[in-house]
């Protein structure tokens, strides 16, 4: 038979359009890692198990699309999530198994939503059939997760999974952020789905509904307080950093001269440099601040909450003062202190609003007031903290020199304790963004994964964690996960062989009694050169400034130990319970 070339083999019609209808069906793990990669999610922390083992089975066809990174435990995971987003601005994404997998993840979980860190955990769970028999690693992680997430959700269909993962972004990252449980059943991952995958981004929930923009009359309101006030006092939250507001902010404060304090979670959102920043609020901030809190005549608090350590003994906070409260979650507004003008909004949307409507202002003789505070904590404690002369090298001048050879940019991460509360009030914070710590859950252990994972959110800056002795313990184990990526996170040891905030209140207020605080050390270096990263100890302070260097000079991971003294003090403070303007200098 001769062949024609332009004869074509025919087809049955009904063949035909059975192959173009035919739906490419992937399984609930592909599912699952392709709804991330639509999310725009670049890197997943995580430890893989055997009842999420199919999704990352699925994972080693996307490694080209999509990174994960494996920590040494899942509380590692979570801290390191949060580290990434808050310095990133994006979800953080966990994906663990499920039983003890899951529960390690409830540290980190709690830790970020008492403050506000977005958060995607994916976890692992028996298969549908299996629940409730209390099968090999079976927990009720919803159950357990009810109450530290803003929402949580098993997945028990592969059909299910791009609508429930799009919907948990959209929770996370909206209105107050927050973190996100979803459990995935192995049989939901094994399964394929009944129809092609496609995605959709989830943009608005019927069920919730956020506030961005506030309402007028409320806006109004603030502006006409914000006006009449002769001594008004700015409160600066977490909430300017999340809300990208610190322009905003910036703008208000030169439009009105108001004297600006920040919570420990606002630090760093306005720089130290400014002539209208007067310090940091709470228990271990600044004596002014503290003080003139009681003495101002408006409070303007913008993305915070009202906390004890910031409020002291709420009985005799502010009572002469009114309150303007700018706060995306309308649950904080008048949970803990009146505001006589609430604005229900996103800071950077309130602030845009409030803008037009405040007058340009001087309060210069109402900052000069905090001047004269400023004198007194000098003379008191901040020189004898900086030029110390005491034997011991003191954490304050470890801190105030690394900062001063950084200039004050650095992405600095702070553990929880003595170390904290001293990083907050000696490095010099001139960068948005610069400050991460866990502040309402105050997690011994943070700092080190949540360092490696700010470094991996920000690879182009430089990232130090300052741990002490006793929280570098906790999560010591991550200096793994650090070795393996090779990133150059520093971290500086701050060793008192005690738990030095714990003895600090056992010494005022509790007659000396040194209840198990004093801590035997292990070899710090030695164990970190165990895990293949560089570094050494400092205990004379003719070696601080060369161990510093010598440190940031490092394009690899470094560890720096530096023996501090021993019982040494955080001042001021305000006492559990006392007024804020009952702060104490010694």
């Amino acid at each position: 038979m001769e062949f024609n070339e332009n004869q074509t083999e025919t087809v049955p019609v009904a063949e035909t359009v059975a192959a173009v209808a035919k739906p490419e069906l992937v399984n609930g793990s592909h599912a699952v890692i392709r709804s991330l990669i639509e999310e725009g999610v670049e890197t997943i922390f995580g430890y893989p198990g055997g009842a999420i083992m199919p999704v990352y089975d699925a994972i080693y066809d996307y490694q080209d699309q999509i990174d994960h990174i494996l920590v040494r435990h899942e509380q590692g995971a979570a801290h390191a999530a949060e580290g990434y987003a808050r310095v990133s601005g994006k979800v953080g994404v966990c994906l663990v198994t499920s039983g003890p997998g899951a529960t390690n993840l409830v540290t980190g979980i709690a830790d970020a939503i008492i403050d506000s860190t977005p958060l995607v955990c994916v976890v692992g769970q028996v298969a549908a059939h299996l629940l409730g028999t209390d099968a090999f690693q079976e927990t009720d992680v919803i159950g357990i997760t009810i109450p530290i997430t803003k929402w949580n959700y098993q997945i028990t269909r592969a059909d299910e999974i791009p609508e429930i993962m799009a919907k948990a972004f959209y929770i996370a990252k909206s209105g107050r952020p927050g973190p996100v449980l979803i459990d995935i059943t192995k049989n939901a991952q094994n399964e394929l789905m009944s129809r092609e995958f496609t995605y959709k981004k989830c943009e608005n929930l019927i069920s919730y509904r956020p506030r961005l923009s506030p309402k007028v009359e409320q806006v109004e309101a603030a502006a006409k307080l914000i006006n009449e006030a002769k001594k008004p006092f700015i409160f600066v939250g977490h909430g300017v950093r999340i809300s990208h507001a610190e322009n905003e902010l910036l703008q208000f404060i030169e439009k009105t001269d108001i004297p600006a304090a920040s919570t420990l979670l606002g630090l760093s959102s306005v720089s130290v440099d400014h002539p209208n920043y007067v310090g940091w609020l709470g228990m271990h901030g600044n004596y002014g601040t503290n003080v003139l809190t009681n003495q101002c005549d408006l409070i303007i608090a913008i993305g915070m909450r009202f906390d004890d350590r910031v409020t002291g003994d709420v009985n005799r906070y502010a009572k002469q003062a009114k309150v303007v409260h700018i706060e995306i979650d309308p649950a904080e507004i008048g949970k803990i202190v009146k505001a006589d003008a609430p604005v229900v909004g996103d800071a950077k949307l309130a602030l845009e609003m409030l803008l037009p409507l405040v007058k340009e202002n001087s309060h210069k003789e109402w900052i000069a007031e905090f001047k004269k505070f400023d004198a007194i904590e000098d003379e008191k404690i901040t020189q004898p903290e900086l030029a110390p002369t005491t034997e011991k090298i003191k954490m304050a001048e470890v801190i105030r020199t690394l900062s001063n050879k950084t200039n004050g940019e650095a992405v600095v991460l702070a553990d929880v304790g003595q170390h904290q509360m001293m990083t907050a009030r000696y490095y010099q914070f001139k960068k948005p963004g610069s400050f991460i710590t866990s502040g309402g859950l105050g997690t011994m252990g943070y700092a080190l994964p949540a360092a490696f994972g700010a470094k991996v959110g920000a690879p182009d800056r430089e990232v130090v964690a300052f741990i002490g002795d006793g929280c570098f313990q906790m999560t010591i184990q991550e200096l793994g996960t650090i070795a393996q990526s090779g990133l150059p996170v520093k971290i500086i040891i701050l060793n008192n062989n005690f738990l030095g905030m714990v003895r600090q209140w056992q010494q005022l207020f509790h007659q000396k009694r040194y209840s198990f605080v004093e801590l035997q050390n292990p070899d710090f270096i030695t164990i970190g050169k165990g895990f293949g990263i560089d570094g050494h100890t400092c205990s004379v302070r003719e070696d601080l400034n060369a161990s510093l260097d010598k440190m940031l000079a490092s394009d690899k991971p470094y560890l720096l130990e530096v023996i501090v003294e021993k019982e040494e003090n955080v001042f001021p403070m305000v006492p559990t319970g006392a007024c804020v303007s009952d702060i104490r200098l010694e």
